[in-house]
């Protein structure tokens, strides 16, 4: 039986890369096409000489493909999609031009008006443990951001439950590999080895994703969000620490089986009795999640670990390649993680 053919757009990128590594390594699909403006003419092999054993040619323009992966920056993503989406080719999108649902949001928080709006109202936000169904029957994938994927994975079991009140506090650090690969002074080495610094303290663009997909738990209640991200100097990983507090008194035994029922069927999501480490989930697709209670003040604390280009890009992106197309779920993605 032939492979499906996939595509990736600007795979010059950490994430365009880490998709290319874990296709190459997927029984089901063929890596047949990718592009990068600032590689272009090179062998992807010569490019990135831990996949030597591939033959692709980095183009300008994207052959003929049955899926592709949009690794793209905020904007430039959507006009890609336009054309894909003409010509009937299924679209996982990982940059944010297809996540948040009202078009009045992207002016405000990325700065430019969206130019698909009926496209937009199609778009999946993919996030398998929530919307599992609708990825299966969908062409247009909005890959989750990472902070997002960490945060909501974190809280939902909670709010699903009507167990928390309103104000939630979700406080994040990232890996310097969240920045992205174009050079920027806050990556530089001497700037960020050994220091950790807060930033978009007055509100990051993940925010309104987050504010999002949480209120669909809770419809009713009008929650009120403080996210504050962190960049520390490490590589690869997030790690996020939610704060609510709890709407009535119980045990941590109770909230322990409140998450592990939630997430009992989930492949990637695993609930642990110990804070995670970062390294826990480094090179996987895992999710790890710790529910406990601070019982002097009566307050959820929930802490959540992934890598931020697996399951907060890549990975999670093959994920709903895999559900899109009717493959194993896990198909491609069930490597542990790599410790140290």
């Amino acid at each position: 039986m032939a492979k499906i053919k996939t595509g990736i757009v600007n795979v010059t990128g950490y994430a365009g890369m880490e998709l290319a590594r874990l296709l190459d390594g997927h029984e089901e699909v063929e890596l047949a096409s990718v592009t990068g403006r600032s590689a272009s003419g090179q062998k992807l092999g010569h490019y990135m000489p831990h996949l030597d054993n591939s033959n692709l040619t980095i183009t300008q323009t994207l052959d003929d493909v049955d899926l592709a992966f949009l690794a793209l920056p905020h904007r430039e993503s959507a006009s890609e999609a336009i054309k894909l989406y003409q010509k009937g080719t299924r679209i996982i999108d990982i940059s944010a031009d297809f996540r948040l649902k009202d078009p009045a949001l992207y002016p405000e928080w990325y700065g430019f008006e969206h130019p698909c709006i009926d496209m937009l109202a199609k778009a999946v936000y993919g996030l398998p443990e929530l919307y599992r169904e609708q990825i299966s029957g969908s062409s247009l994938i909005a890959n989750p951001g990472c902070y997002p994927t960490a945060a909501i994975l974190a809280l939902m079991p909670a709010l699903k439950k009507g167990l928390i009140k309103n104000d939630i506090i979700i406080d994040a650090k990232s890996g310097i590999s969240g920045a992205g690969r174009s050079l920027s002074l806050k990556s530089h080495f001497c700037e960020a080895n050994e220091d950790i610094t807060a930033y978009a303290t007055e509100g990051h663009r993940h925010l309104p994703e987050i504010i999002q997909e949480l209120k669909k738990a809770e419809p009713a209640q009008d929650l009120c969000i403080t996210f504050n991200p962190y960049l520390v100097p490490v590589t690869r990983g997030i790690l996020a620490s939610c704060y609510a507090g709890l709407k009535t008194s119980l045990t941590k035994r109770d909230l322990f089986e409140v998450y592990s029922s939630f997430y009992r069927d989930e492949p990637f999501i695993r609930v642990t009795d110990m804070p995670p480490h970062t390294k826990q989930a480094a090179g996987s697709n895992y999710c790890l999640v710790c529910p406990t209670i601070d019982k002097r003040t009566n307050r959820l604390v929930v802490i959540s670990a992934i890598d931020n280009l697996i399951k907060g890009a890549a990975g999670q992106a093959v994920q709903n390649m895999n559900l899109m197309l009717g493959f194993n779920e896990k198909a491609g993605l069930e490597a542990s993680p790599l410790f140290p």
